[in-house]
This record gives C-alpha cells, sequence and structure tokens, in this order.
C-alpha cells in the first residue's frame, strides 16, 4: 500500500500549477455580471492544469491506461462546460450542462463496472430521487427533464465512483477514496448551482460551488495516476 507521505512526495510537484492557478480565481473573483473571455480563461485555467498533470506522467502512461485516457477527456469537457457557462445567462447554461453530462459519462467508463455494488447503488439512487423530488417544482419547461437526466447521469458516475471504495484491509488504494470523494463533491457543487438558479439563493453560492468543484476535479485527476487495468509496462525499454 502506498503511504500518503510517498503519494505527496511523487504528485504534489505535478500540482502546484493547479494549486497556484485556483489561487488566481479565488483572488481575481471576476464579477459574473460581466462576462468575457478573459474570465473564462481564468476560470478555465484550473481545469487546463489538470490536464498538463496527467499529460506529466507521459503521453505513454495515458494510452497505456484507457481509464487515464477517459478522465483526461472528462477534462476536457469540463473545461468546455466551464466556458459555456460563463455565459449562462445569455442562453448556454444548457450546453454547459451537456458538456458536463459527457464529463460524467466519460468518468463513469473511468470508474468502470467492477465490483458492481448495488447497494451502493441503490443508495445513490434513492438519494437522487430525493434530490429531484426537491427540485422538480422549481423546475419549468426542458428544465423538468434535462435536469433529471443529468442527476441521473451525475448520480451513476457517484455510484461507479464509490464502488470501488474500500476502506480497510489490503484491498484499500488511496486513489479510490480519491476517485469516490471527488465524485461526492461534485454532486455538491453541481445540487448547489441547481437549488441556487432553480430554487432559492444559497449564501456564499460561488465559493461554495466552486472550493468543492475543483477539488472534486483535483480528485478525480488523481485517482487516474494508479490504473485499474492490469496492462503491459507502460514504460519504453532501455536499449541494452
Amino acid at each position: 500500500m502506498v503511504s500518503p507521505v510517498t503519494v505527496v512526495k511523487s504528485e504534489g510537484p505535478k500540482l502546484v500549477p493547479f494549486f497556484k492557478a485556483t489561487c488566481v480565481y479565488f483572488v481575481l473573483w471576476l464579477p459574473l455580471s460581466s462576462p468575457s473571455w478573459v474570465s473564462a480563461l481564468i476560470k478555465c485555467l484550473p481545469i487546463f492544469c489538470l490536464w498538463l498533470f496527467l499529460l506529466a506522467h507521459g503521453l505513454g502512461f495515458l494510452l497505456a491506461h484507457p481509464s487515464a485516457t477517459r478522465i483526461f477527456v472528462g477534462l476536457v469537457f469540463s473545461a468546455l462546460g466551464d466556458a459555456f457557462l460563463i455565459w449562462q445567462d445569455q442562453g448556454y447554461f444548457v450546453h454547459g450542462l451537456l458538456m458536463f453530462a459527457v464529463t460524467h459519462m466519460f468518468y463513469a467508463s473511468a470508474f468502470g463496472m467492477w465490483p458492481l455494488a448495488l447497494r451502493t447503488g441503490l443508495v445513490m439512487a434513492v438519494l437522487s430521487g430525493l434530490c429531484y423530488a426537491l427540485l422538480y417544482p422549481c423546475l419549468t419547461g426542458a428544465f423538468t427533464y434535462l435536469v433529471g437526466v443529468y442527476m441521473a447521469l451525475i448520480s451513476f458516475m457517484g455510484w461507479r465512483a464509490v464502488a470501488g471504495l474500500q476502506l480497510v484491509g489490503t484491498a484499500w488504494r488511496w486513489t479510490e477514496l480519491a476517485a469516490g470523494s471527488g465524485a461526492l463533491l461534485f454532486i455538491v457543487s453541481d445540487l448547489t448551482i441547481a437549488l441556487n438558479k432553480f430554487c432559492f439563493p444559497v449564501p456564499y453560492s460561488r465559493a461554495l460551488i466552486m472550493s468543492t468543484y475543483y477539488t472534486a476535479q483535483m480528485l478525480i485527476a488523481l485517482s487516474a495516476v494508479e490504473s485499474r487495468e492490469p496492462v503491459e509496462d507502460y514504460r519504453p525499454s532501455k536499449a541494452k
């Protein structure tokens, strides 16, 4: 089992650009009322840094490990979703919603279908249903269906992320803890968005949404470091 100290030493330096970009976002705190390509860039910059974090492990790593590749592609769609949501008041909210729906499909595919963990899936389905019941009276038009489908997708992603989590025993892996924690934080972030947009103003909503979102994305990116597939050593062999 890899110790937390080893993880910090090996992966921490690769995440420094992400932490700096996140600090830039919160320090500048550009107003949402004036969307621009600059504000879109500042918002997407931490996600761009997570692209670099995965690429820092080598292109060969991504090519050899499908789960890591799917998480990388999910991060690409996340950046597109972030950009669209900068202009959500100009009619691009649905575009952002669709980009993140694709993100969750790639993440769920990366987490895989084993172990199945049906009881965990049932719990996630019940919680998702309760959240949708809370939102339903506030939804109108196409959002009645779009939000329902989106909640089903993110809950499915959360189920697959949490399904492999084992907190005790020799089967424990820190990457599965990162995936499960990241997925749950992503759900918290998106539920806050939905409540704030459709139901009632959530105090400090933007700070809550973005802090949980960036943390979720970082943890999910970290979960790609330890592959879920038993594959051949991806590193090129040295010449003898």
